[in-house]
This record gives C-alpha cells, structure tokens and sequence, in this order.
C-alpha cells in the first residue's frame, strides 16, 4: 500500500518517534547513544531544526522539534542512515535498523507541546528504566537544571518561559506524571499502536512480580495470577489486551477484574 504525505503541523512543531525494526534494540551501549546524539545534534543544526526534547531508550527514540522551514525529512534522513551503517558495522547486524519511516506527529498549541515534552521526559519511569530525573539519556535535568547538565543540546526558552522557569518545570511534569495524565496525549499519537503502550504500562507490573514476560502469569498460583490482572487492569490496560498479552482468556480476566 502506498504511505501517504506525512501531517504537516503550522506550528511547525512535531513529536517524532523512531523505532527499531522488530522492536529490536538500536542502541547496545552509551557510546552508541553518543553516535546517535552527535548525528542527531549535526543532522538538526544543518536542517535549522530546534531539538525542544528528546529520550532515547533501548529500542525507540522521542524527539520534539521545531521545523519551520519543513526539512524534517532531509534531516532525519541525514540522521538515521549514517547510525544505521554505524550500527550494523559494529554490531555485525545485517538488514534493517529502523522500523519503516519515522512517525512526526503534528503539536499544534501550547498545551499539547507542555504534555508532549512531559510524555517524552516520563517515557523511562513509565517503562521502568528510572525516575525522570535519574534518566541520563534525555533532556529533562536540561530544563530542571539549566547550564549544569551532561548536555546541552534542546532549545529550552519557549517551554520554561511558559511554565515560570525550571522549578515550574518540574511541577509540571511531576504533577502530570503523577495523575496519569498521558492517556488523552498517548491516543493522538502514531507510532503508539495501544498494544504497544499497553506493553509500556505492564513493565512496572511485570518488575513487580519478577515476570519475563506477561505469558507467565498463567502458570502463577491463581492468587497471584489474579493479583497481576487485577494490577494490569488498574494500569489501565484493557481486557483485551490484557488477553493478548498474557493468553488468560477474556472471560477470566473480566471476572478477575470486575
């Protein structure tokens, strides 16, 4: 099937998600993080695209930009394809190290490009990787402490001056992560198929219970079993998914659960 143009926002403002091809991993270790940011800092600077946020986890990454002049596929272009050959050369890794092209999402207010940097900053908490402000590899201690991060690379002006500056920010992003407020946000954006964010909310549950993955929970004794659905119900994963995810048919998990 054909793909389509890509959304283009008035704003100029996009979420970008890259993943990688299988959900494999894309990047094994920091320095090919560091790769990856370098090209990314390069890439951007050439294209005269502001980097706003920015989280990189093991198999995805989230960007937020700022494209007024719509180079944004010339520069994620000139991004992705030099980490790819990279990759594959020092993995030994042979095919595809992206899934399919990039997704960029349009943010088109104020309040949409608040929840857009809180969403990308809260993706490790979310996925179990570490708190916001323990996460190395993201922009966020950028805006909570500016000038004295690891790096410096997003234009932070815009969102501080909207939120009263760093103390602001960190209220903010706190306060949404705090009260779930990601559901609303998550929904607009592709690249978030629902099972996969299901999968995202399940990883707490998952450390929790000392679970490899979901498809245990059926050989659990049944009290613990049902504990772990009642969890993931609460997470806010539905009953289909949950069947999905862990084979235990619908009719058990909706009694379990109700």
């Amino acid at each position: 099937m054909t793909r389509g143009p890509r959304a283009v926002a008035a704003s100029g403002y996009y979420h970008v998600v890259v993943r990688g091809n299988g959900k494999q991993v894309i990047f094994e270790d920091d320095e090919d993080r560091y790769r990856f940011l370098n090209l990314m800092r390069h890439a951007m600077r050439a294209g005269d695209i502001h980097i706003i946020a920015w989280c990189f986890m093991d198999n995805h990454v989230h960007l937020i930009v700022h494209d007024e002049a719509c180079r944004l596929s010339d520069a994620m272009h000139a991004l992705l394809s030099p980490y790819a050959r990279y990759f594959n050369k020092r993995s030994n890794h042979v095919g595809h190290v992206f899934q399919d092209r990039f997704s960029a999402a349009p943010v088109e207010d104020d309040a949409y490009l608040l929840r857009a940097v809180a969403y990308v900053h809260a993706n490790p908490a979310k996925a179990g990787a570490g708190a916001m402000d323990q996460y190395r590899w993201s922009s966020y201690n950028e805006y909570a402490h500016p000038g004295a991060s690891e790096f410096e690379v997003v234009d932070s002006d815009l969102v501080l001056n909207m939120l009263g500056g760093p103390a602001g920010f960190v209220r903010f992003s706190m306060g949404l992560q705090g009260d779930g407020g990601f559901s609303t946000y998550e929904a607009r954006v592709p690249g978030l198929a629902p099972l996969d964010r299901a999968k995202e909310r399940a990883k707490p549950i998952m450390q929790t219970y000392h679970l490899a993955s979901l498809r245990e929970a059926p050989s659990l004794d049944r009290a613990k079993r049902d504990e772990v659905l009642r969890a993931l119900r609460n997470a806010g994963i539905s009953i289909r998914q949950i069947e999905q995810l862990t084979g235990i048919g619908r009719s058990t998990v909706a009694r379990v659960t109700a």
